[in-house]
């Protein structure tokens, strides 16, 4: 079988499986990202969370022996909610950003992934291919902006004009020779829109983010935020979609073509105060399926503490002394101590006297005294 054959079959079956966009492009290496990713180390943007080394991020023969093509997936996931819950005083919600309701996007993408690679190896014995989706060594986003998927926006999102910036990428390195595609012309011209809509100031410039002050990134975090960011968090307990929701590319765009990506309210918008006591079975059971659950509970329970402040919900007070009392990690505590002076009244002013006597730990002790200047 030919190759433009086989792209075309390809292509076809990729429409069968749920796969919303598909395109090609060569195995060469990505050299515009590579100084990008290099400058970015450089100015130690980076989140830590990335493959470490910068050669494996850009060229896909140190991938894969003899590399020809890169396949590039997107799909599509849900920007709005069909069932409704509301934060309300007394029972206040937190809220996990899009990409993180359903079902972990890695299973999903992975999956189809599977099945396109199966359906090359039937069409083509003796192909190779290797998947990666989020976790691998390539990046996602010039492997999808080089494939023709869309083009890579000020927001450092890949935009596509048919669903924005709300897909998922996944990637498969072939050793066939597929014919490339086009990559596609930038559309985000002189809109900053989303440059102007970040709570931290993380994107420095279009297309270059400081993850260190990136909200998603911070929420990712588990030792205690830092004091600059904990009031930009808002509500947020995994994950931002400020520059998304800013973006005029998304407006209205909202796709529901796949029922494991469709959110549980109570899942992804959570009442916060359940959260502070949750063990870990529980956690598992109910959080476990999102991909926003891999971090675990402790980073959710501090943002959760931490958007109790921002409500300055006064029915939390009492949950919040017990955790300052009994909970055996410090960032908890810590935590709970800043919140607790950010809400206020006797009995926080008084919890927290009280704790300044008897905690040992010299970060919660800090913590302690920066609530009570606030009282």
């Amino acid at each position: 079988m030919n190759t433009s054959q086989l792209k075309k079959e390809l292509i076809q079956y990729s429409k069968q499986i749920g796969i919303d966009k598909i395109g090609f492009t060569t195995a060469a290496p990505f050299e515009e990202m590579k100084n990008r990713l290099i400058r970015q180390q450089e100015l130690q943007y980076q989140s830590g969370f990335e493959e470490k080394d910068i050669e494996k991020r850009v060229n896909p023969s140190l991938l894969m022996e003899k590399p020809r093509s890169i396949i590039s997936i997107a799909l599509a996931y849900p920007s709005k909610m069909n069932e409704r819950v509301i934060s309300k005083k007394g029972e206040r919600r937190g809220i996990f950003c899009r990409a993180s309701w359903g079902v972990d996007y890695h299973h999903i993408l992975r999956e189809r992934l599977n099945m396109l690679e199966e359906f090359i190896k039937e069409k083509l014995p003796g192909s190779k291919c290797k998947s990666m989706v989020d976790t691998g060594e390539l990046v996602d986003r010039a492997v999808a902006e080089r494939a023709g998927i869309g083009w890579s926006g000020k927001n450092c999102s890949i935009i596509t004009p048919e669903f924005g910036s709300y897909v998922y990428l996944g990637e498969m390195i072939t050793s066939i020779p597929f014919e490339p595609d086009q990559p596609m012309e930038d559309r985000c011209g002189t809109c900053n829109k989303c440059i102007e809509a970040c709570p931290t100031g993380a994107l420095v410039q279009g297309g270059q983010l400081n993850s260190q002050k990136c909200i998603a990134f911070l929420t990712q975090t588990k030792g205690f935020l830092p004091e600059e960011f904990r009031d930009k968090l808002g509500n947020r307990l995994y994950g931002c979609d400020s520059c998304q929701t800013a973006c005029p590319e998304n407006k209205g765009k909202d796709f529901h073509f796949h029922e494991e990506m469709e959110p549980n309210p109570e899942v992804v918008k959570p009442l916060l105060k359940p959260l502070l006591n949750l063990g870990n079975r529980d956690f598992k059971e109910k959080f476990g399926p999102i991909s926003g659950s891999w971090r675990g509970k402790k980073p959710i329970q501090r943002n959760a503490i931490i958007a109790l402040a921002h409500f300055k919900d006064e029915t939390a007070v009492d949950e919040l002394i017990q955790l300052l009392k009994t909970d055996s990690r410090p960032v908890i505590r810590g935590t709970a101590a800043w919140a607790l002076g950010k809400i206020g009244g006797t009995n926080a002013r008084l919890a927290l006297e009280k704790a300044r006597q008897e905690e040992k730990d010299e970060a919660v002790l800090n913590e302690i005294n920066v609530g009570l200047s606030f009282l």
